[in-house]
């Protein structure tokens, strides 16, 4: 039956919603990816951003589109896992039509340059002696830059305070101009570590980075914390599973050609496919670990 579901699939352009504005990461993943699929899909793959309510939107247009495979989009943390269990989404996140994971990263953890913590040992030893005393910046309230910092807190039993801003950007700023001491970021920061802006104290996965392959993971000195940034491509619920195995079939083709993943990591980003029901499962893992972060921490939206 496979076979001849997915038969004269796809015969017109595929729509691939980005549900954020131009110039982010999943932006980038989505259109390195588009123009990479089309050759062997046969069909050009528009790449649309329609921004808003962290991704929300732009997840919820295609979570009401039909599902025949022609509308597409590009998901994270923020508006599958880790944001919905914070704030309810108009959509179930779990009954998705799931296609592939795309790609990873590890959150990195930054510090302003004048923290007295030149390594994660060094942290983890300041963090314990000084329960209250560390400012940590958030991209907004249950965002996965916010619920990474309250895994720490869980996991070291500390109580470092949050202070929210409205996205990486803005939170990036501050912890540079000192006003805050440490930010989960994403990898849009390894320019600034580079430039010397900011201190890299460890990766939140346990997977080495290609960035910095001696960065160490929290892992290496917290107990059961591995954490990444993630992006995927759903499609409505409903849409066949044949169709659903083609494309995830191709995108893991895509992923294993040298320039892309050469483009991919120039913006931080590893491959990582995984076929849809394994990409299912993983998704609802991280649900789970989220849920119970948000239960413990009491975090609530603002």
């Amino acid at each position: 039956a496979r076979d001849l579901r997915a038969q004269g699939y796809p015969s017109r352009p595929v729509r691939l919603i980005a549900p954020f504005p131009p110039g982010g990461g999943v932006d980038a993943t989505a259109r390195v990816l588009a123009e990479h699929l089309a050759a062997p899909l046969g069909q050009p793959v528009v790449v649309e951003n329609r921004a808003g309510a962290g991704g929300a939107i732009g997840v919820d247009s295609v979570a009401r589109a039909d599902p025949d495979g022609y509308s597409l989009v590009m998901v994270s943390p923020g508006n599958m896992t880790a944001g919905p269990v914070v704030r309810p989404t108009p959509y179930d996140p779990q009954s998705l039509g799931f296609v592939t994971r795309v790609v990873r990263s590890p959150l990195i953890l930054v510090c302003r340059r004048d923290l007295p913590a030149h390594n994660l040992a060094d942290f983890v030893r300041l963090v314990r002696s000084q329960p209250d005393a560390i400012r940590y910046a958030s991209g907004g309230v249950g965002t996965g830059t916010h619920l990474a910092a309250e895994l720490l807190n869980l996991r070291l039993g500390t109580r470092m305070t949050h202070v929210p801003y409205r996205g990486t950007a803005p939170a990036l700023t501050d912890v540079i101009a000192g006003n805050v001491d440490i930010f989960f970021s994403d990898t849009s920061a390894w320019p600034m570590v580079q430039q010397g802006q900011l201190r890299l104290l460890a990766i939140s996965s346990m997977a080495r980075w290609s960035q910095s392959p001696d960065t160490p993971s929290i892992g290496a000195e917290v107990n059961d914390f591995d954490i990444s940034n993630w992006y995927g491509v759903v499609a409505p619920p409903a849409t066949p599973e044949p169709i659903r195995a083609r494309l995830a079939e191709e995108i893991a083709k895509v992923l294993a050609k040298p320039e892309v993943i050469e483009l991919l990591r120039r913006i931080g980003m590893e491959p990582a496919p995984q076929p849809p029901a394994e990409f299912a499962a993983f998704v609802r893992r991280e649900i789970e670990t989220w849920a119970a972060v948000v239960r413990a921490a009491n975090i609530r939206a603002d």
